[in-house]
């Protein structure tokens, strides 16, 4: 029912796309991160919470339709609707029926529920398209709670020395999660640029989730005294970032999870959380869909799938241009990784 095309995953009896990574007439969008939602095409369909972002970075004369989560709609004679996917505010697994047979696009998601994006609820189908960003059984992920408990006292530790904190997210999805977990009993939260404007965006838009400052050119640094800075990958080794000394450098990623990663963006601690999924996380969540058939888009597709066919579900991996937008990911020996891991 669902093909992978030089332009996306495409539906012909429904004559529209999910995540195009090409111009087309109509597109279907699982989130607004801009490797899965990107520019020029005609029409647009999407969830209502990722409207804000998609204008923000679509411009905001795009041609957008958007509905709630549950919500069907029909294209000729294809019944399409959206679920959630836990991976950013907005962000859906797309159901595509057709003559009884299901299919379901998840784009990226998590299970662990972050308390601001609407929890991943499994869709059973027949056929699954699920990514594999950490598709490896190296990466586990602890509970977020007790990441951002050691947050908080990095940052307590950090204001006693006399210190300011900045940590590295990606502004869309990881930083809306950290201003909302993190304790501000401590200290003030300033954001980056690009980090205060998604924030903004979402604050204007209604959601509620916290506001933050934006750390500004007329700022000193007795205004950050104790303070926790957001700021996006981008940001590191530059002037914006030198005038916070002294600080501490924290990165905010799954990537952490590997040793050498911390070293290698010159950081003096790395916290590991990430909006993907994990290697427990992604099987339970294949599993709950009860999916006869699975593609796998990207991340680390040929051991993913080469693992599940192992234990006896069919697997296929696809390539794509999914997975480019992580400012969060970090260069790695694939090969290297892989080898010897799937025992564990």
């Amino acid at each position: 029912m669902l093909t992978f095309t030089d332009k996306g995953i495409y539906c012909l009896q429904g004559d529209f796309y999910i995540d195009p990574w090409k111009p087309v007439k109509r597109a279907v969008i699982t989130h607004a991160h801009s490797d899965h939602a990107r520019w020029g095409s005609q029409f647009y369909l999407a969830h209502e919470y990722s409207a804000p972002i998609l204008r923000l970075r679509l411009g905001q004369d795009i041609q957008l339709q958007t509905i709630p989560y549950n919500k069907p709609l029909y294209s000729n004679g294809v019944k399409v609707s959206f679920h959630p996917a836990g991976h950013i505010i907005g962000s859906s697994q797309i159901r595509v029926e057709y003559q009884g047979e299901v299919w379901v696009v998840s784009g990226d998601y998590k299970l662990e529920d972050d308390g601001i994006s609407n929890a991943f609820e499994p869709v059973r189908c027949h056929t699954f398209i699920t990514e594999s960003t950490f598709g490896l059984p190296i990466y586990h992920w602890d509970k977020q709670e007790i990441v951002f408990d050691q947050m908080n006292r990095w940052w307590q530790k950090n204001k006693e020395n006399g210190k300011q904190s900045v940590l590295i997210a990606y502004s869309l999805g990881k930083a809306q999660r950290l201003i909302q977990h993190l304790d501000t009993s401590i200290g003030k939260v300033f954001g980056h640029g690009a980090v205060y404007q998604i924030q903004q965006t979402f604050v204007e838009a209604g959601f509620p989730i916290k506001s933050i400052e934006k750390w500004g050119e007329n700022f000193t640094k007795p205004e950050a005294k104790g303070a926790l800075i957001i700021a996006p990958q981008s940001a590191i080794n530059t002037p914006w970032l030198r005038r916070f000394e002294p600080y501490s450098l924290g990165m905010c990623s799954g990537w952490v999870a590997i040793r050498g990663t911390i070293r290698r963006r010159n950081a003096d601690v790395g916290f590991v959380l990430s909006d993907h999924a994990d290697w427990k996380g992604l099987l339970s969540a294949i599993q709950a869909t009860e999916a006869s058939k699975v593609f796998v888009t990207h991340g680390f597709t040929a051991t993913f799938a080469r693992y599940l066919n192992e234990i006896g579900v069919q697997a296929a991996e696809v390539q794509t241009e999914f997975g480019k937008e992580e400012e969060e990911q970090i260069s790695t020996n694939t090969e290297k990784l892989e080898e010897g891991n799937l025992q564990k």
